[in-house]
């Protein structure tokens, strides 16, 4: 992106990044403000928050052979996403600020990429896990029959599109050429990018609401049914488990994204009162507080999940003995599989193993079905 030759005539190549800011009205301070510190350390914080973890998310599904499902597959690349979106802000907040006037154009568009391409991936992979469960669901399962190699496609397809959407801008969907329709919010980007960007993220979203509002009317209609041959208590629980948990995933997507895009759309129409410039660092922390709420809400409220986090961090402290050599590849963890039920129900623990706790309220009705 930076040349060192002349400008070609309409285009700004040889420009410093301060140009399009200053052209956008985006103004960079030469000192730091309290704001900066403020949004920097903010950012950082969450930032190492995420990272830490998705980590510990990823380890878990690695280790125990239960979470070895396609569900699991894709929670786990959910985690990869979301520690993917974690770096990319924590290197965004060593480039922001005053420090972006020392920016290149290409290192300027190599921030951004990182940005759209990690919360593209995020975005991407919770709507594969609602399609995922939408078709478990329907088909009366609790994990999906998709072989390995469907799994490894489907992720596969998901980090494709997330880097060629962070790519697209880099390729030509910018406004170097293109001044008077340069945004304010990403002053090299063209306001027609981030309208497309957040549509984009919206469509997603609302076929994610298509899918969870499926499956809670489809599992609603089926516990109903299935009312006659259990309590009605456990009934209600069913019902009441499953819309706690499609609430909770559909309202932090939308706490957490809908701010952000809001005032994308607001700055690619060109929005010109609309003070996008006020609100912009905050509502990219909420985005990215997402890739912080995505573990929590898929895998921390799993009880498999949180032994299996118990047991890698006693490891890890039992590793900080100087008089103990036990390593990550040898502790318990990688057996769970062999740890006897202390219910003694086996049967019942090996027909739900695999199903994680997202919609695991369903797992009552198809108990019932099966009786």
């Amino acid at each position: 992106m930076d040349k060192l030759t002349d400008d070609v005539p309409g285009c700004y190549y040889n420009r410093t990044v301060q140009f399009f800011y200053e052209h956008s009205g985006k103004n960079i301070s030469a000192h730091w403000r309290p704001r900066d510190y403020v949004v920097v350390s903010l950012g950082m914080g969450v930032s190492v928050i995420v990272i830490l973890a998705n980590i510990l998310v990823m380890v878990a599904i690695f280790i125990n052979r239960r979470f070895h499902f396609p569900i699991y597959y894709l929670l786990g690349n959910l985690a990869a996403a979301d520690l993917f979106s974690g770096i990319a802000y924590l290197h965004l907040m060593f480039h922001t600020g005053p420090w972006t006037i020392k920016l290149s154009k290409n290192q300027w568009f190599v921030r951004q990429t990182l940005i759209d391409s990690s919360l593209t991936a995020s975005v991407l992979n919770l709507l594969a896990i609602a399609l995922e469960r939408h078709q478990t669901i329907f088909t009366m399962q609790l994990h999906s029959k998709m072989t390995n190699r469907r799994v490894v496609l489907l992720i596969a397809l998901i980090w494709g599109l997330a880097i060629f959407m962070g790519l697209v801008p880099t390729m030509g969907w910018h406004c170097v050429c293109d001044l008077e329709n340069c945004s304010t919010m990403a002053p090299m980007y063209k306001r027609s990018y981030l309208v497309f960007w957040a549509v984009l993220n919206l469509f997603t979203f609302s076929l994610m609401v298509a899918a969870y509002t499926r499956i809670f009317v489809y599992v609603r209609h089926k516990s109903q049914r299935m009312s006659q041959h259990t309590s009605q208590i456990r009934h209600k629980e069913t019902v009441f488990n499953l819309m706690k948990t499609v609430s909770m995933i559909l309202g932090c997507f939308v706490i957490c994204w809908t701010p952000g895009l809001v005032l994308l759309m607001l700055d690619g129409l060109g929005c010109e009162s609309c003070q996008v410039l006020r609100y912009e660092k905050y509502c990219l922390v909420l985005a990215e507080c997402n890739s912080l709420v995505n573990p929590i809400i898929y895998s921390f409220r799993d009880t498999d999940m949180l032994q299996t986090f118990k047991r890698i961090l006693c490891c890890l402290c039992r590793r900080g003995d100087a008089g103990r050599k036990d390593t990550l590849s040898g502790m318990r963890c990688n057996t769970l599989e062999q740890e006897p039920y202390e219910n003694g129900d086996a049967e019942l623990v090996e027909k739900t193993r695999g199903a994680p706790l997202i919609l695991k309220g369903t797992e009552d009705m198809m108990t019932s079905t099966e009786s």
